[in-house]
């Protein structure tokens, strides 16, 4: 998996896991993700900074600070989707 898939991913499930602490599969798979960025691509130092209309992720990477960019509203389309569905909300 590339990094800007792996960090798009992390990002959305990090959402969902922020909003649905108890969600346990929501928590696994924000691990999973976070696991991925840190050993398979050697990402360090997160920081998530919100400027409309994206999320700025930023990072360290070999060093080097970096950052990517995503829409918001692509970012908490898994959220809405998971609120938006009643059999995940019981």
């Amino acid at each position: 998996m590339n990094l800007q898939d792996a960090m798009y991913n992390w990002l959305s499930i990090k959402k969902v896991a922020d909003e649905r602490e108890s969600d346990d599969a929501a928590q696994d798979t924000r691990a999973f993700f976070e696991e991925i960025l840190i050993e398979d691509h050697g990402i360090s130092n997160m920081d998530i900074e919100v400027k409309d209309p994206y999320y700025i992720v930023h990072y360290v990477k070999n060093n080097d600070p970096s950052n990517m960019k995503f829409p918001i509203e692509l970012i908490d389309a898994l959220l809405t989707s998971i609120q938006n569905e009643p059999k995940y909300n019981q």
